[in-house]
């Protein structure tokens, strides 16, 4: 198993979830986060007054997958957020141990 954790941009959210259920994953966390990369954040203009934002809003997936969900995954995710443009995000990949649903008690593959 793997938990694929995935920064994207917030306006792209509804296409990769979109991408991810055409695939029959039926469950991700979302969290909103703020970060920066290459871009050095992000300058914007609020009631005639420039702004520079260091930290730019991003939304941080979770979503836990069988190995072999691993690169359709991705490429779901990928092909999802992506704009051409610098801070279309990130993607990493790693393993995961155990899964444990909490209601069952069923454990890795069959809690997933």
């Amino acid at each position: 198993m793997k938990l694929i954790i995935a920064i994207i941009k917030p306006a792209k959210i509804e296409e990769v979830q979109d991408n991810l259920r055409d695939l029959g994953i039926t469950g991700a966390t979302v969290s909103e986060v703020r970060g920066y990369g290459r871009q050095k954040g992000q300058t914007e203009i609020y009631r005639g007054a420039e702004y520079h934002i260091q930290f730019v809003p991003k939304l941080k997936l979770e979503i836990a997958v069988p190995d072999e969900y691993v690169e359709s995954t991705i490429d779901a995710i990928s092909k999802g957020a992506h704009t051409d443009k610098i801070g279309d995000g990130k993607i990493f990949v790693l393993d995961l141990e155990q899964a444990v649903r909490i209601r069952t008690g069923e454990t890795d593959r069959d809690a997933l």
